[in-house]
Order: structure tokens, then sequence, then C-alpha cells
């Protein structure tokens, strides 16, 4: 049930918009007017800024109504910012179009291009920041006042529940209040519940439940104006697909949609981003090839390697070397085959089993003693794993995808681990901009299957630019 108080700001949100957008176009009409801006190219023409206000002016509602078509007064306190932000982008584009194309069959409106792009990127900076403040008021409403908070009603007992349950009572800005736990299904408990504590939301997660008393509760709920969610199974989240089996209805399981023509568009991203961002970080690049070759000088160890080649398990369970800068000690990155490789490695098991931050077949090495001072700094803001992008270009690795993992750590898979490698690894993936290197691995292994079984293209674009926020989030030593 949508509260009072998000129709209200949902309401006030279309004013902010309007005054944004013309506060938005007349600063692009103010900045072609200003000729330290246009020395290189001076202005062709003039036009009143009465005609430009008026054309603005009925631009406005045009731009407001894609607005909400694209869902963005659909306002709600616990939606992401960023996720926001790039909807009026996108937004803000679509309108973008329809102005250029009325240019173009209406000549007699202005034609200049610079205030038509300025406005453009004007009005997605400044109907942004609208929505941010108002979301900042609207989220400091919630904590402080508890205007705005949905009472819900937990139902079920078991580890899923326990987790959602957690969640809700640590991060109040989540716009939930647990108004009770039950374990059961009960249309009596629940009316009770709602006359004395008020309810506006129900969650439920129990496989016990029958066809018929979902039923029940689903039209309690609808009968009442309560929302009802409920956690699925792992097979209520798969891709289904309906069809025709001889005359009699089927219905099959998709593993994921990178089948096909989802695959070529994956890999044809892969192949043009992952030239775009070597182009992009090549300076970078050699600036840390420098610095690693420099600290070796200085330690009087020139032999170490600026990249080394580190065995992974990719796609299909195909072996291949992922390309890292070195951000180790260079006695710790030698051959395995060799003695010094052979120690270096059981050095390292002694270093996970006493300070290995993670449990199950993946480590985490507390304040590895093996870091050099370059590397450490590398390691942190992942840096060290810019030369992955050779390894997409070279088709072993994907720009998202779940992290490869080494034949060791492979080895001591459960069986249903092994979903993972059905599709190529990743440079980043859904569990590093969810968590980074601190998730556990059976938390890290739901947000990959998650991403395999619901990929799309603007999810890869998506999860790219979260990324770019996340990344110089500081990570556990």
């Amino acid at each position: 049930m949508k509260k009072k108080s998000e129709l209200i700001f949902s309401a006030i949100q279309v004013p902010i918009d309007a005054v944004m957008i013309v506060l938005a176009s007349l600063s692009a009409f103010v900045i072609r007017n200003i000729p330290e801006i246009l020395l290189l190219k001076p202005k062709l023409y003039d036009f009143p800024l009465k005609n430009y206000l008026l054309s603005v002016l009925m631009l406005t509602p045009i731009v407001l109504l894609i607005y909400a078509i694209e869902g963005l007064y659909n306002l709600q306190v616990t939606r992401r910012f960023w996720r926001e932000a790039l909807k009026v982008f996108s937004a803000t584009s679509i309108a973008l179009v329809i102005v250029i194309v009325t240019i173009f069959l209406k000549r007699e409106f202005f034609s200049s291009r610079f205030i038509i792009l300025a406005a453009w990127l004007l009005v997605v900076l400044f109907v942004a920041f609208g929505r941010y403040l108002l979301r900042r008021l609207q989220k400091s409403l919630l904590i402080s006042k508890g205007i705005g908070v949905h009472q819900v009603l937990l139902i079920g007992s078991n580890g899923k529940m326990d987790k959602i349950k957690k969640i809700i009572e640590a991060d109040p800005s989540l716009g939930y209040r647990i108004v009770d736990h039950v374990d059961s299904g009960s249309i009596k408990a629940i009316r009770e519940i709602k006359k004395q504590k008020g309810l506006d939301e129900i969650i439920v997660c129990d496989s016990t439940l029958t066809d018929e008393e979902q039923e029940k509760l689903i039209d309690y709920c609808a009968i009442n104006n309560i929302a009802y969610k409920f956690i699925p199974s792992t097979l209520q989240t798969s891709r289904m697909e309906a069809g025709i089996f001889s005359g009699e209805p089927i219905i099959e399981v998709r593993n994921t949609p990178l089948e096909g023509w989802g695959k070529i568009l994956k890999r044809t991203f892969d192949i043009f981003a992952s030239i775009l961002l070597i182009i992009l970080f090549a300076p970078l690049m050699l600036l840390v090839a420098c610095l690693i070759k420099l600290e070796s000088y200085f330690e009087k160890k020139k032999g170490g390697p600026i990249v080394y080649q580190n065995e992974r398990i990719g796609g299909d369970g195909k072996k291949f070397k992922v390309l890292k800068f070195r951000y180790m000690k260079w006695e710790m990155c030698t051959d395995p085959s060799t003695p010094e490789g052979r120690k270096a490695i059981e050095y390292e098991k002694e270093l996970i089993k006493k300070k290995s931050l993670r449990k199950g077949p993946l480590y985490k090495i507390q304040n590895d003693p093996r870091k050099t001072k370059v590397g450490a700094f590398i390691e942190k803001y992942s840096i060290d794993e810019l030369p992955q992008f050779f390894n997409v270009l070279r088709g072993e690795m994907s720009l998202v995808g779940p992290r490869p993992h080494q034949q060791r750590e492979v080895e001591k898979y459960s069986e249903y681990h092994r979903r993972l490698l059905t599709i190529k690894p990743g440079v980043t993936g859904m569990a590093q901009v969810s968590g980074r290197s601190d998730l556990q691995f059976e938390d890290e292994y739901k947000l990959d299957v998650y991403y395999i079984e619901n990929w799309s293209l603007w999810q890869d674009i998506q999860i790219c630019l979260k990324t770019v926020l996340v990344l110089f989030k500081r990570r556990r030593n």
C-alpha cells in the first residue's frame, strides 16, 4: 500500500521537476550568451529570450509526460538514487530526440545546437539534484519522525526470513517497521494484528502454506489494501518458457538468457568496451608498470614480473591465465613447479589457515604480509585487475560475470556451485558491486546465480557503472 506521505511527495515532485527544467533551460540560454564560452565559434544569430522561454514552457509538459511514462513519479523512499538518476538521463534523452525531430520539421523554432545540448545536460543535472534534495527530506522525515514508514508483518520461520528480519531491524532508512513475526498465515491472527498495530505489508516465506491458504491470504490483503509479498523458492525465481509437447502444455526452465543472440550481444559489448577501456586506462597502466619496476629495482630484486599470469578456471571449466599487475613480492609469484614456487604455496596455505576472513572454498588473507607497498595500494583500489581487459578482448573473460577461481578452490565446490562455470568469468560482477571481497562465498554464489538467470545487456551496463561508484571503497585487508 502506498503511504499518504509517498503520494504527497510524488505530487510535489511534478512542480519541482517543472521548475528545474525551466531553470536548466534558462541557464543554457545564459551560458550561450557569455562571450567567453563561445570564443572559438561566434554565434551565427540571436533569438529573443521571450520566444525561447515560450518554447521551453511548451516543451516542459511533454518532458513531464515522458518522465511519468518512464515511472519517475512512482516515488518511494527506498528507491536507490543512482537508478533514479539513470532514469532521469534516459527520459530526458528521449525528450531531446523529440526536440531535435520537431526542430527539423519546423525550422522557425530556434536551431542552436549548443543550446539544445547544453539544456539537455543541465536538465539532467538540475532534475537529478532536485530529486536528491527531495529524497533527503523524505528520508529525514522517515527516520526522525517515522513519516512514511511501512508497517510490515513477517510470516514464516526459517533462515531466509531471519535474514530479512535482521536487515530491516538494522537499517531504519529502508522504510519498514516490523509489527510482528508469526509462524503461520492465520487470517484470524492477522486480522487481530492489523486491528491493534496497523498493517501496510505482509512478507511471506513459508513453503508449508497450501494453495488454499495462500489464496485466502492474498484475497484478505487485496480487500484490506495491504501489499502482499513473498520470498520465492529457487524454482520460482527461474526463467520459465511455456510450450506445447504433443498436445500437452509443458514448461521449460531456461538456465540463462545468455544463449543464442544473448551470447552474441554480450560478446560484442565486451569487445568494444574492452578496447575503449584499454585505451582509456593505458596511461594509468603504464604508470603502474613503472612503479612496480622501480620498487623492484630499489629492493634489488630486478627479476620480479610486472604482470603475472595466474591459472584460473573459466567458462565450461576451461583453464586460462588471468592477467594481473603483481602486487606481491616477486618470490611469491614464481612458478609452482619450482622449489621456490612450492615454498610460496606452502606459506600461502599457512596464511590461509591462520588469517583467512572468508569461509568456504575461497579465502581472503587479512593484512597479507606478502604485499609490496605499491601492490597494497593498487590491490586496495582494484587497479591490479586492469590487465584483465586483455583477457576480455581475447574472449577468456567477460566484463561482467562470476569471478574466476583457482583450480584448488573449484575442487572444494559443492556440486551446485558448478553453475558458476556455465558462463565466462567477469572482471566485475553483481557480487563485487554488492559487497566486493567482503562477501562470504555462499552469498556471492547466490548473487552470481541470480545474474546468470536474469542476464540483460542493460544490467551489464548498470553493473559496470556501479563498479565505478564502489571502486574506491576501502577493502578489508
